[in-house]
C-alpha cells in the first residue's frame, strides 16, 4: 500500500448500514489506490437493489472471508461481532478499520494478534475532533481527561445502561445527566453511543482513568462532545457538534473519517500525525 505502486489495495466493508453505505459509495466513485472488493451484511439481499447500483459490484461474502478477499477490512457492524471480523485480518496480516471500538476493551487481545502477525487495527478520528493533540499529550504525562456528552434522546433510545437501572428518559424536559463514571464503564453501559469515548482513551491515559459523563438533553438536536485535557505539555478543550446521521445514535462526520482515513492511505500530502 505504499505510495508510487500501481496495484490497487482491495478493501472489504462489513455492514452496509448509514456508514458501511457511505464509504462504500465513495469507494465505488474512487479513492486513489483502492478498489471495493467485497461487501458483507447480516441479509445482504436487503441491500441487492442498491449494491446493483454501484458502478462495480462488489462481491457479497459472508464475514469470516472477507480477511480472504482484502487487503483492508473496514468494520461497520454491530459490536458484538468484532473479533469474528478483526481476528481473521490481523492474523493475516493485513489492517482493518475499526468503528466498534468500544469492543476492542473486551477484546483486548486482538492488539497482541495483530503485533505477533504484523497486522493492524486503524481506529479513525470518527466524531470526535483531538486525537492527533491526545496522542501527541501522550509521549509526555497526561494528568486528567474528562468528556462531557450531551445527545438528544432518541440517540440514547434502548442503552443497556438504561434499562439495566430502569432510567426513563422518554418524557423528560430538561438536559438530565444518566451516567458519571470511567470510559470502560460508558462503553459496556452505552455500546452504539460512546465508541468516541473508548478511541479517547486509547490515544490517551486508557479506559480506567478516562472520565465520562453522558446527558439526555430534550434541548439538542446533535451528538455534542466536550473534553477537557490537562497535561504536561499542554492544557487544552475540545468541543463538536455532530449532525446524527440516519442512524441518530452515529453521527454524519464518522463516515466522512472512514473516507478521509482512506485518502491519507496513498496521499502524497498527509496532514496530520
Amino acid at each position: 500500500m505504499r505510495s508510487g505502486s500501481n496495484t490497487k489495495a482491495r478493501v472489504a466493508i462489513a455492514g452496509l448500514g448509514a456508514i458501511g453505505r457511505e464509504v462504500a459509495a465513495a469507494l465505488d466513485k474512487g479513492i486513489d489506490g483502492l478498489e471495493l472488493a467485497a461487501v458483507s451484511a447480516a441479509n445482504i439481499d436487503k441491500h441487492s437493489e442498491w449494491l446493483g447500483k454501484l458502478g462495480k459490484m462488489p462481491a457479497a461474502l459472508p464475514i469470516e472471508r472477507l480477511a480472504d478477499a482484502a487487503d483492508i477490512v473496514i468494520e461497520c457492524a454491530p459490536s458484538r461481532l468484532v473479533r469474528s471480523i478483526v481476528a481473521p485480518v490481523v492474523s493475516r496480516g493485513k489492517t482493518v478499520i475499526v468503528l466498534s471500538v468500544g469492543a476492542l476493551l473486551e477484546n483486548e487481545d486482538l492488539v497482541a494478534l495483530a503485533r505477533q502477525h504484523g497486522g493492524q487495527i486503524v481506529v479513525p478520528t470518527g466524531a470526535l475532533i483531538g486525537l492527533d493533540a491526545m496522542t501527541a499529550a501522550a509521549v509526555g504525562t497526561i494528568h486528567s481527561v474528562q468528556m462531557i456528552t450531551r445527545k438528544p434522546l432518541q440517540g440514547l433510545a434502548g442503552a443497556p445502561y438504561l434499562v439495566e437501572n430502569n432510567i426513563d428518559i422518554d418524557d423528560i424536559k430538561e438536559p438530565l445527566k444518566i451516567f458519571d463514571g470511567t470510559a470502560r464503564e460508558a462503553a459496556k453501559g452505552f455500546p452504539a453511543n460512546l465508541n468516541v469515548a473508548v478511541a479517547l482513551s486509547l490515544a490517551g491515559i486508557g479506559a480506567d482513568r478516562t472520565r465520562v459523563q453522558i446527558w439526555a438533553d430534550p434541548t439538542v438536536t446533535r451528538n455534542t462532545h466536550r473534553i477537557e485535557v490537562d497535561s504536561d505539555s499542554a492544557r487544552f478543550s475540545m468541543g463538536i457538534e455532530n449532525i446524527p446521521s440516519e442512524n441518530p445514535r452515529t453521527g454524519k462526520i464518522t463516515a466522512l473519517s472512514v473516507i478521509a482515513c482512506l485518502r491519507k492511505l496513498r496521499a502524497p500530502l498527509r496532514v496530520g500525525t
